[in-house]
């Protein structure tokens, strides 16, 4: 499965039960209704949303809940990320914790915001 290359987000969400299949669902419907302008796509093999440019992707691993809202998107949460493992653009959300969906889609309209406000820019030049 690791090496295969989903066409869908719902082909994607196909290979997986239990916990993380509950988890994709839950933050998949989070992010529709937060950032309801972004367009679903697989992007790096991962489901993700896509205005003017990609917002956010998430993606199952073995033991959390893997989310990537570029870097923007975690420095400018850093302190309300503080009790998760983060890096470069990406935060880990253990399957044996409550997602924090509030956070998740506050994290997605910051990134929506800064794809308006770079593409604006794009335009100006």
């Amino acid at each position: 499965m690791m090496n295969a290359k989903p066409e869908t987000v719902e082909e994607y969400l196909s290979w997986f039960s239990g916990p993380q299949r509950e988890q994709l669902e839950l933050i998949r419907k989070v992010l529709r209704e937060a950032i309801p302008d972004a367009k679903e796509v697989i992007s790096y093999h991962m489901p993700a949303f896509k205005t003017t440019e990609v917002l956010v992707y998430y993606a199952a691993a073995k033991s959390h809940l893997g989310y990537y809202p570029t870097n923007s998107g975690v420095e400018e949460f850093k302190k309300e990320l503080a009790e998760y493992v983060t890096s470069k653009g990406a935060i880990q959300f253990p399957y044996d914790r409550e997602l924090p969906l509030d956070l998740i889609a506050q994290i997605a309209q910051f990134r929506a915001e800064e794809a308006k406000f770079r593409a604006t820019l794009k335009k100006k030049r």
